[in-house]
């Protein structure tokens, strides 16, 4: 049995906004107990308010994020990262004019089932 696990094809998440999320671990592509995705935010993008019941790492490989967390607006850019506990209150977006490409890190994995995103 082999010690490691290699991922050359991540699961591409279908979406309707524009945003290419290419997951390579995690429940959609190989089952584990976190997930790590490859993500594209395309200028003037956003997501609605959601509160995850999973903690969320990312790190900005090129171009501008914004977070909205509990009300703070932050802003982080290319070569920088953030911790987002789980219960946090949060909305993602670009409403930049780049597009934003980044890393995202769920602990546990993420599951579209403990997103709780509010309706828009």
């Amino acid at each position: 049995m082999k010690k490691y696990s290699v991922q050359k094809s991540p699961f591409v998440v279908p979406t309707t906004d524009g945003k290419l999320i290419e997951e390579h671990f995690g429940l959609a592509s190989i089952n584990s107990e976190l997930s790590i995705a490859h993500m594209i935010a395309p200028p003037h993008w956003s997501e609605p308010f959601q509160t995850p019941e999973f903690d969320e790492y990312t790190y900005i490989i090129k171009g501008k994020k914004q977070f909205i967390i509990e009300g703070e607006k932050v802003v982080l850019e290319a070569g920088q990262s953030i911790k987002i506990l789980k219960g946090s209150r949060i909305q993602y977006s670009n409403p930049f004019e780049e597009e934003c490409e980044y890393i995202s890190v769920c602990y546990p994995a993420f599951s579209i089932d403990l997103v709780n995103r509010e309706e828009e």
